[in-house]
């Protein structure tokens, strides 16, 4: 046993004589030289090369670690090791996730073997998913990203990845593959719920927050934190027809505009240590290949210094879907050339690395740079001198009272009330309630979710608060579930007949009724290979839960719609005929309780839209900051959203006065605030989202009708009015000109304040 490795796994001092890469005190580059000139090449390949399915050799018969077989396995030690909390490539064990205190256990016991028992004691590298919580059994399960996006709330989006950091680093954990950046603008994409919307301003504001809660604002990251990654590097979020991997077709200028700002943000502002390739293409070269984007962009223009981490499978990807590699040795030299650092999940192309080198096809220092950024990052996650973790205080804060308490805040504050005519908030005794829906009994948690220690359903949160309640599945989504599951089978004609029949027979005898209808896992989420598809070309709700909805609504009953859903959905006879909606997207462990609570006016819903929700799928793609000569009209159809980009109302009302500048000329690299009054002339207390646009009056190239430069939550009491600026200035007047530089050019800016994307006041400004 290495007694220097003993020292490190306590948190102890290095012992005099220890080598220059095992001091603390010595600055992080010279610690990284100091390790990788003692490297042999097999040690150097062993770091850029990821374990997952192949975990199977790290166990005995009984599924508890091996030291003797990893060491026989990896003579040259493991550079990281995905999922540590899953039992994937267990051979004979269970398809299923370890509690938080076995998890522990085992990643310490890796580390021990790693930093005891390998030549030169290199920790493993762990990593998790946190889209909206730890993706494990028992962690805490958030509001899904789309929905943590619509609560406008960067501070609490800040709380609540530092939660679902700790919860990660708690159980030996130092690197979380989140948030997704990507800005998300076609509706039929499967993954939509796991981004922060459709504009680059608010992705950015939600990114920035999202890294800052899981790494804190200084390096090497605290106890609490772990290492954040940014994804997916990029254009994933618009792919050709919807449809997940598909090509980006995106020009360079859109790319700049739309589609880095949020990785530049978060990388600048609040130091993103890592970034993941996506696996689309970009003009005709995949993002695993592509030199331009990872280096020439992301590195040398960006400045950034991190670990640039592939999709899993995305090097292969360059050979089987993609075509421009012939074998899985090219695929791995274009990647390092690109700037991929580390291949996951599982060692493919990377593990030809030693032998191309050996051959004279690689040069071994390619391997360097990318050796050296893992072992950077490394230090930067604080592994060497803190490896380990408690698997008591692992169980103990997973999941636990206040984490409850947080998830229930954020549920809360990411309700959108979409229309209501008077039906809602419910009085406390309104009656006989029906609660009707494929899953108004359970609780839809999106896509990288597990189970958390605890859910509440709403039919759970209604009866919580009421007396006389009634309940029906009605109209189901599908059959199957369960995101992981790749068939997705749609239930018998006959049996959901009969089911939408007893819905309608049980609302008409009902004094209201509340649906809770839109989609499940399996209908909106990743399509990672061909046999497991979740995009999809229609934007109508699935099966017969539009018949219901019909159905119910011409008994009239007082009826009140909940959606539940990953992407927006096509609802355009709901939002005309029917009295009352809130949108829900997926709320978390917590959506009964807060939906409830929600319904009968307890809580007063504030969140807005982060995407624009169209009429029909023929509108696509569809978004708010589109350039002058888009929308000009359809034949027969309108060419206006459903509901726009911002949008949400309340229980009470709002009024804005005219806003202010506090300056009307200003220099081209001068600052101006931009003020106003709001003032909530409702009866109770609300939360308003007041929301800041710019629109570049005449410019050397197009530019889009309205950008998002600024938006702050506010709670105002009844009849209480503040004041809320924003400080402008040139980054937000900045854009690419025809020369694809960055420049303000002088003129017109109009400025426009209010609560949605459509109903804003306008002032102007002159840079001169």
């Amino acid at each position: 046993m290495r007694s220097i490795g003993l020292l490190l796994l306590l948190g102890v001092a290095v012992e005099a004589g220890a080598q220059p890469y095992q001091d603390a005190s010595l600055p992080i580059a010279e610690r990284v030289e100091d390790l990788l000139a003692r490297m042999t090449l097999e040690e150097k390949a062993a770091q850029v090369v990821c374990v997952w399915q192949g975990k199977s050799v790290l166990f005995d018969a009984e599924g508890a670690f091996d030291a003797g077989a990893a060491q026989k396995a990896f003579p040259h030690g493991v550079g990281c090791i995905a999922r540590p909390s899953d039992y994937s490539g267990l051979a004979g064990g269970p398809s299923d996730y370890k509690g938080a205190y076995d998890t522990t256990v085992l990643t310490n016991a890796l580390q021990r073997w790693a930093m005891e028992d390998t030549r030169l004691g290199i920790p493993v590298l762990f990593h998790e998913e946190g889209l909206h919580g730890l993706q494990a059994r028992d962690g805490t399960h958030f509001p899904q990203a789309i929905a943590l996006a619509g609560t406008f709330d960067t501070e609490l989006v800040e709380r609540v990845y530092r939660r679902v950091g700790r919860e990660i680093r708690a159980r030996g954990v130092h690197h979380v593959l989140s948030p997704v950046v990507d800005v998300a603008r076609d509706a039929r994409w499967g993954r939509i719920e796991e981004t922060y919307g459709e504009d680059p301003f608010l992705v950015s504001r939600m990114g920035v927050a999202a890294v800052r809660g899981f790494q804190g604002t200084q390096l090497p990251i605290g106890p609490e934190h772990v290492m954040a990654t940014l994804k997916h590097m990029t254009g994933h979020g618009q792919p050709e027809s919807g449809m997940n991997v598909g090509p980006a077709q995106i020009a360079e200028r859109t790319l700049r505009e739309v589609f880095f700002p949020p990785f530049e943000t978060a990388i600048r502002e609040a130091g993103a240590q890592a970034v993941m390739a996506s696996y689309n293409e970009i003009d005709g070269v995949p993002s695993h290949a592509n030199r331009w984007l990872l280096t020439d962009v992301l590195r040398h223009e960006w400045g950034f210094d991190g670990l640039v981490v592939a999709d899993y499978g995305g090097i292969g990807e360059l050979v089987r879907r993609h075509s421009v590699a012939a074998e899985v040795e090219d695929a791995a030299r274009q990647a390092l050339a690109a700037g991929v650092d580390i291949e996951l999940p599982d060692g493919e192309a990377y593990l030809t690395l030693v032998g191309q080198v050996r051959r004279g096809d690689l040069s071994e220092a390619v391997l360097d740079v990318a050796a050296r950024r893992v072992l950077a990052f490394k230090f930067q996650a604080g592994l060497f001198e803190h490896p380990m973790a408690d698997p008591e205080q692992a169980e103990r804060i997973t999941g636990d009272a206040a984490a409850r308490e947080l998830a229930l805040e954020a549920a809360r504050k990411a309700i959108v009330l979409l229309k209501n005519d008077g039906v809602l908030p419910l009085s406390r005794n309104p009656g006989r309630i029906a609660v009707i829906g494929p899953h108004a009994d359970d609780v839809v948690l999106g896509g990288y979710s597990h189970e958390p220690r605890q859910t509440v359903s709403i039919l759970e949160g209604i009866r919580a608060l009421a007396d006389d309640v009634v309940y029906t599945e009605g109209a189901r989504i599908t059959d199957t579930r369960g995101w992981f599951a790749d068939e997705v089978r749609l239930p018998d004609p006959a049996e959901d007949a009969r089911r939408v029949d007893e819905a309608v027979a049980v609302a008409a005898e009902s004094d209201v009724a509340v649906l809770v209808i839109g989609e499940n896992e399996q209908v909106s989420r990743e399509a990672w290979v061909e046999s497991h598809l979740g995009d999809r070309a229609s934007l109508q709700l699935i099966g017969n839960q539009q018949e219901m909805v019909e159905r119910i609504v011409a008994t009239g009953t007082p009826t009140v719609v909940v959606l539940n859903h990953g992407r927006p959905l096509a609802v355009t006879w709901i939002a005309e005929h029917v009295p009352a909606i809130l949108d829900t997207w997926y709320l978390g462990q917590e959506t009964g309780t807060a939906v409830a609570e929600a319904l009968f006016g307890i809580v007063n819903p504030g969140a807005r839209l982060p995407v624009t929700v169209p009429r029909e799928v023929g509108q696509l793609p569809m978004f708010y900051n589109h350039k002058p000569t888009a929308r000009r009209g359809y034949l027969f159809d309108s060419a206006e959203p459903l509901w726009p980009f911002g949008f949400g109302l309340s229980y009470t009302t709002f009024s804005y006065s005219e806003p202010s500048l506090s300056a009307d000329t200003i220099a081209p690299d001068g600052s101006v605030i931009a003020s106003v009054a709001v003032t909530n002339t409702g009866e109770r207390a609300g939360d308003e989202v007041v929301q800041l646009y710019l629109r570049d009056d005449v410019s050397s190239v197009t530019r889009p009708v309205l950008e998002l430069r600024g938006f702050e939550r506010i709670t105002l009491e009844a009849g209480e009015t503040r004041t809320v600026s924003f400080e402008l200035g040139p980054e937000d007047w900045r854009f690419y000109d025809r020369a694809m530089q960055r420049v303000v050019e002088p003129g017109t800016f109009s400025i426009l304040i209010g609560p949605d994307s459509e109903n804003l006041q306008r002032v102007t400004l002159t840079v001169q």
